[in-house]
């Protein structure tokens, strides 16, 4: 991983660990729904902006380093995987 994205990532992470355990205990304690509820969204949030680091990191990375190779197959390979990833992270509402 590149040194910075990963220290801000591995940061985000403790940060979202500490959310989590204080999310378990408003749930054991029974508080407030809607304070439950905010506490699991800004998890949510923080999450989406630990995706968004690791996200960059490959990008940086390993996909360009794919998406520049002469072999097409690899460079096929690496586009389905984002695409993958892309299905994978789209919000479907009915």
């Amino acid at each position: 991983m590149i040194q910075p994205i990963k220290k801000r990532a591995s940061h985000r992470a403790k940060i979202i660990d500490g959310q989590f355990k204080g999310l378990i205990k408003r749930i054991d304690n029974e508080e407030y729904c809607i304070d439950i509820l905010t506490q699991s969204l800004a998890i949510q949030k923080s999450i989406s902006s630990l995706n968004k680091l690791i996200l960059e990191n490959h990008l940086r990375t390993c996909a360009q380093e794919k998406l520049i190779s002469p072999d097409e197959t690899v460079k096929e390979a690496a586009l389905q995987e984002l695409l993958h990833l892309y299905e994978l992270g789209k919000v479907r509402s009915k």
